[in-house]
């Protein structure tokens, strides 16, 4: 009966699932289960180190007496294998032995270094997060006593977007994988290059000696960014723009020599991009001043104190009004009038612009009576839409339906930049068909300044070319704009597109349209400012002003004298 039961001692033993291991004093190995014996097969890599670390372990710990609990790596091949084994020292027939169980933990410890990787690195880049660098300034700060110094610079690489657009995401996401190695390149093991975003990365540089050390290195990152990427068989350009601060000059917390950091980077952003500016005390003052903006731009759609103003579109050939654009325009807090380069790209910036562009669209429907009764019933209303907007159909399709519910959407042309078409959105082949069938017309604005060219043109269904007014600004002295501008003009007319000359401002500029090209329409100061929509009753025209002709007035009338009365007829 006890042999039987021996038997099933040793065999339950074998086959545990944990692996079972005795050591005797000298740290041989006494009894081994089958699960054990995989785990520290001496024919498998790296096990023989294995083996005799278990040796020293056993007597380190006989020698100590105590129990223990320890993790053992095995690495075999591409994998690796993490076990947590508990030994404990007893005492058998007056012999010491160290018993020890191992479990294999393999998957938990991947899954802790997934989440630690994840809190920590960045996925796509493999640069620690803003996390990190946080830390590690913060621990510079802590133990500093007086005499360290370094620098914190924030990078932004330029135009980030239009180039995610263009090549799509894929591309995108390769292209901050090479600027990432770029960056990191000649970084000493102090120095920290994190990702903190999309298109973002802080870069630390520990220790610093002198500004001139920090504006050398910088100006060698900002060099090797020059070169092009090539990436997925293009040939693809990218700069970065950085702001610099310094510890302790500009800053004694990672707060604010992150925020002053990226006050300088936006300083650059704002001028010639691609390059560097350290921190200095006046980027603070416009700091302040762009944020009391955004501020009153966030106050001013909230209570809705935008207006329109409405500027005609005219032919040229009989002076007929065929349609106005609307005009956005903000009320301050005096109630000043301010022109949309004032708030436009920052609204655009700060994520509003969805909501004025529907604002504009509440007061053109608001007003529709007035502007019937100035301008004709017949007459298009233009709306301007950004790029940004334009190929994203989370916007355009809710904005569709608005203009749906208008209930006269044939009424509305939509104005979009031509960079809106050249970009990898699906604006051609899904966004413009829901606009077609509602009828509503498509127009390019400030054609022939923007990224595409004549053949990006010809893929185009617009209905509308407008001619950007740098082309048309004395067109009747620069020949060359006059070549440009029967390039435009020829290959519009083959493909049924429209064209209208903005910005016309002088009679001779009228005459050369008049007398030197087919073009038909027109839009500008000389025919009438942009109308108020308080304005449109006390514009509204006599009998006898509406049959005024544009033609008759003298060429030396100056743009303060242009009124709608006397400008153009219905």
């Amino acid at each position: 009966m006890f042999d039987c039961e021996l038997s099933i001692l040793r065999d339950v033993f074998k086959l545990l699932p944990a692996g079972v291991t005795v050591q005797d004093e000298s740290g041989e190995f006494v009894l081994m289960n089958d699960a054990a014996a995989v785990l520290l097969q001496p024919a498998k890599t790296g096990t023989a180190s294995q083996l005799s670390d278990r040796r020293e372990t056993c007597l380190e710990l006989l020698r100590a007496g105590r129990p223990a609990v320890l993790e053992e790596a095995i690495a075999g091949g591409s994998t690796k294998q993490v076990f947590l084994t508990s030994h404990r020292p007893i005492q058998v027939a007056g012999r010491n032995f160290l018993i020890s169980s191992s479990t294999d933990i393999s998957e938990q410890k991947a899954f802790e270094d997934h989440l630690f990787r994840s809190a920590y690195y960045d996925e796509l880049t493999g640069l620690p997060t803003r996390r990190v660098i946080e830390h590690r300034v913060n621990s510079l700060l802590k133990y500093d006593n007086g005499q360290g110094r370094f620098a914190l610079a924030f990078l932004d690489v330029d135009n980030f977007k239009h180039i995610n657009d263009y090549y799509g995401h894929p591309v995108g996401d390769a292209l901050l994988v090479e600027i990432a190695k770029r960056l990191g390149l000649d970084l000493r093991e102090s120095d920290i290059l994190s990702r903190i975003s999309g298109d973002e990365f802080v870069l630390l540089l520990n220790p610093v000696e002198s500004v001139a050390e920090v504006e050398e290195f910088i100006h060698f990152i900002l060099q090797r960014l020059k070169a092009p990427f090539f990436i997925d068989q293009s040939e693809i350009f990218a700069s970065t723009s950085i702001g610099v601060s310094l510890y302790p000059e500009h800053g004694r917390s990672y707060e604010v020599l992150r925020q002053n950091a990226d006050i300088a980077m936006y300083r650059v952003k704002n001028g010639s991009k691609g390059a560097a500016a350290l921190f200095d005390a006046s980027m603070e003052r416009e700091a302040l001043a762009r944020m009391k903006i955004e501020q009153s731009l966030r106050l001013a759609i909230l209570e809705k104190r935008f207006c329109c103003a409405f500027q005609p579109k005219v032919d040229i050939r009989t002076q007929a009004v065929t349609g106005v654009e609307a005009l956005v325009r903000l009320r301050d807090d005096e109630g000043v009038i301010q022109a949309p380069s004032t708030f436009i790209n920052l609204a655009t910036e700060l994520g509003l612009i969805d909501e004025l562009t529907h604002l504009v669209l509440a007061e053109i429907v608001k007003s529709i009576d007035l502007i019937n009764e100035t301008f004709g019933a017949d007459t298009t209303i233009s709306i301007n839409v950004a790029a940004k907007q334009a190929g994203n159909p989370e916007f355009m399709q809710p904005f569709a339906e608005a203009l749906e519910a208008t209930g006269f959407p044939q009424r509305f042309m939509i104005e979009v930049t031509e960079d809106a078409f050249v970009t990898k959105t699906h604006i051609q082949d899904e966004i413009l068909p829901i606009f077609r069938k509602l009828g509503v017309k498509i127009s390019i604005d400030d054609f022939g300044i923007g990224y595409s060219s004549l053949s990006a043109l010809a893929d185009i269904t617009a209905d509308e070319i407008k001619i950007d007014r740098s082309f048309i600004t004395d067109i009747h002295k620069r020949p060359r704009s006059q070549g440009i501008l029967r390039a435009i003009e020829s290959l519009s007319e083959a493909l049924g597109m429209t064209v209208i000359a903005e910005g016309l401002e002088s009679f001779e500029e009228l005459a050369y349209l008049q007398a030197a090209t087919k073009i038909r329409y027109a839009q500008g100061y000389y025919f009438s400012k942009p109308i108020f929509l308080e304005d449109l009753k006390l514009a509204t025209p006599r009998a006898s002003e509406a049959r005024a002709s544009v033609s008759s007035r003298p060429a030396q009338e100056t743009r303060a004298a242009y009124s709608r009365s006397g400008g153009y007829r219905r």
